[in-house]
């Protein structure tokens, strides 16, 4: 995810954080709600879960209230993306919550700390799909769930085809699949035999 500072609000690639605004919009519950993605995540109040391109913290309110005793890993490769979210989630007195920057290239994280890896229209943005994919393997838990979502009118969003096709390729099974072709969200889990 190389960012891209000139990118209109509607095109393709990083979106830009001066319109960061536009992503709190309730109306986007009719694509994916905040409830709805938590359900899909099946998380546990003890986890340790990294959300990769928070933007504004949309679904990051919710799911780090769900982590009682664990801790939410916001990572983005804008600082003002980082920021946006952080001065939200401080306002909503939200505390486990860790706030990373990222260059893009790689996921410079420790190996299996991550018992949920999320990403809501993201997968489509990063330009090295397949680092990317190979950090998250390998900085995933054993029993950790990937979980990606992709929404209708993200210019960057791939197939539910591409996507299981992708992640597959680097070690990875599907567990779950939630929605339809236009909003779903796919778990994976890691491959325990050779596909």
């Amino acid at each position: 995810m190389t960012p891209s500072y000139t990118n209109s609000f509607s095109g393709k690639g990083v979106f830009p954080s001066r319109y960061a605004f536009t992503l709190l919009i309730p109306f986007r519950n009719i694509f994916l709600s905040p409830n709805q993605l938590l359900k899909r995540l099946d998380l546990r109040e003890d986890h340790v879960v990294l959300e990769i391109g928070p933007g504004p913290g949309y679904f990051s309110t919710h799911v780090a209230k769900r982590l009682t005793y664990g801790r939410l890993v916001l990572l983005d490769i804008q600082q003002e993306m980082l920021d946006y979210a952080k001065k939200r989630l401080d306002k909503k007195k939200v505390t486990n919550v860790d706030y990373r920057l990222t260059d893009g290239h790689c996921l410079d994280l420790e190996d299996s700390v991550f018992d949920r890896i999320f990403m809501v229209t993201v997968l489509g943005e990063v330009d090295n799909k397949d680092g990317y994919l190979e950090d998250i393997h390998r900085i995933l838990k054993e029993d950790g769930i990937l979980s990606i979502s992709e929404l209708a009118g993200d210019p960057d969003k791939l197939s539910l085809a591409e996507v299981q096709s992708l992640v597959s390729a680097h070690g990875f099974a599907v567990k779950d699949v939630f929605g339809s072709r236009f909003n779903y969200t796919v778990n994976f889990t890691k491959r325990t035999t050779a596909p």
